[in-house]
């Protein structure tokens, strides 16, 4: 992947999206928790998302023999709730 400025945004429906900063193009990661995993996980569901995100990221800039620059900002929809 080129390197681009992301986000992690909490949608309405309490999913986690990874996306190019600015919404351009769809979704690049959804992550979902469980009813039984959103209870456990608590005010640290966005930790454990931007953590699963960065190791996913690294994981396959690893595999392409790269080295992998994370870039998060905000700014999106008044409807989803950007997270850094």
């Amino acid at each position: 992947m080129a390197a681009s400025l992301l986000e992690i945004v909490e949608i309405a429906n309490g999913e986690f999206v990874l996306q190019r900063a600015g919404g351009e193009g769809g979704p690049l990661v959804n992550i979902r928790f469980s009813d039984e995993s959103r209870q456990y996980l608590a005010d640290a569901r966005l930790e454990i998302a931007k953590a699963m995100i960065q190791a996913g990221i690294q994981a396959a800039a690893q595999m392409a023999g790269g080295d992998a620059e994370l870039d998060f900002v905000g700014g999106a929809d008044d409807a989803d709730h950007i997270l850094h």
